[in-house]
């Protein structure tokens, strides 16, 4: 492998352990944030918003800029909003402030999480599921770790310092960019070694291809009206949903149940440390399968049986519903793979990501506000459940379509 390509491997795991840290710090230092920074109920809803809603805004627009520069360089600029906006939160001297800087942190990840695949799509072709089994599972790293130790940092230091901590591994992350880029000064937007592939003229969900670049190519790709990119997003966006929405909640959910806040910090960590095995095993064994259908079953089966416990007795067995609930969102890594697999070209897998976690992840960010809006309004748990469940038979149903054996320019083939 040459060099430029383990420096880019390099870059792309270590920026996807940097994609969820921003986030899951936040949620079991609440009450300790509280003291300086007021945040009510509803405040606490919006911040469970805004990881998703960033991510889906940042996320969608990113494919509109790939035209103008290349993967290298937007991942480049997408770490370093990341870092400034991470840094600027802590210093925030009021509410305001730190939920618009979290939204500017919240950026750089979302453009972040868009050009992932497209990258390993570009420098790893052939080892398409190998590579999204590796940067997956340190991204399940790097959502774990900052949940178990945020409340320690902070009890040794104060929340400021253990926000700010993580962007530290950003500006670790950045390294490697910087050292390919300096390597490869000439690299240009869109390459791709593939000599047929279509050339694309506009990375953005709708796609202009010029037909004589490929003869089965559709002379327009609108993934508006593509089922392909619906079921991924589908599949997508509420896999986000049911996720952000325990990242905001389960301390809280564990805490009236009666547990201390160390401990609610540490089942949302066991919650985000189980996606490490299915981020690894998924991808792999998934790439060797024609329609990987059956693997959601059972991450499906597992979110309804680690809902079914928190819902009705949350204080008995925690670990076991928690670590249920923790194997759901198996569907993750494999949504990250399949946009690959359900694409020919790097430019169409820019494109379905762009318009997967846009619009996956706009549609995510109603999850932690619902859920806690269903709980104020209702008193009970058992309502944001029964919010959840809905939304697993709508991620089935797109899980279904994307995972049958068709490519996304399928959709799009003339007679």
């Amino acid at each position: 492998m040459p060099r430029t390509a383990w420096l880019i491997a390099a870059g792309i795991i270590l920026t996807a352990a940097t994609l969820r840290s921003a986030v899951t710090v936040v949620p079991p230092l609440i009450s300790t944030i509280n003291h300086d920074l007021p945040l009510d109920a509803a405040t606490i809803g919006i911040l469970g918003m805004l990881p998703t809603a960033a991510f889906g805004l940042f996320g969608f627009l990113t494919p509109y800029v790939i035209r103008w520069a290349s993967l290298e360089r937007l991942i480049v600029i997408s770490i370093v909003v990341g870092i400034v906006g991470q840094i600027a939160r802590v210093l925030a001297p009021n509410t305001t402030l730190f939920l618009v800087f979290t939204v500017i942190a919240f950026g750089g990840l979302g453009a972040g999480n868009v050009l992932l695949p497209p990258l390993v799509k570009k420098y790893f072709p052939a080892k398409i599921g190998l590579m999204t089994a590796l940067y997956v599972t340190v991204m399940s790293l790097g959502t774990a770790l900052p949940a178990q130790m945020a409340v320690p940092i902070a009890d040794a230091t104060n929340w400021q310092v253990s926000l700010a901590t993580w962007a530290g591994l950003s500006v670790v992350a950045l390294l490697p960019w910087l050292v390919a880029l300096f390597a490869s000064p000439r690299t240009t937007p869109n390459t791709t070694t593939a000599a047929p592939s279509p050339a694309v003229v506009a990375g953005s969900p709708e796609l202009v291809v010029h037909q004589s670049a490929q003869k089965a190519a559709p002379a327009k790709m609108n993934l508006w009206r593509s089922p392909t990119a619906w079921g991924l997003t589908l599949m997508f966006g509420c896999t986000s949903l049911n996720t952000y929405a325990m990242f905001a909640w389960l301390p809280e959910i564990l805490s009236e149940a009666g547990l201390d806040r160390a401990s609610a910090g540490s089942m949302l960590a066991l919650f985000a440390a189980l996606g490490l095995p299915l981020s690894l095993l998924v991808p792999v064994f998934a790439a060797r399968m024609r329609n990987p259908f059956p693997m959601v079953i059972v991450t499906l089966a597992c979110f309804v049986a680690g809902y079914l416990g928190l819902m009705l007795a949350p204080a008995t067995n925690t670990w076991l519903w928690v670590s249920l609930a923790g194997l759901g969102p198996g569907t993750f890594p494999l949504a990250l793979l399949l946009i690959n697999h359900r694409t020919r070209t790097q430019a169409g897998a820019g494109a379905l990501s762009g318009f997967g976690q846009g619009i996956g992840y706009a549609f995510a960010c109603m999850g932690p506000l619902l859920f806690g809006l269903f709980h104020q309004w209702t008193g009970s748990w058992n309502a944001p459940f029964l919010f959840l469940f809905a939304t697993l038979f709508l991620l089935g149903t797109g899980a279904f379509i994307i995972c049958r054996p068709k490519m996304l320019e399928d959709d799009f083939e003339t007679a």
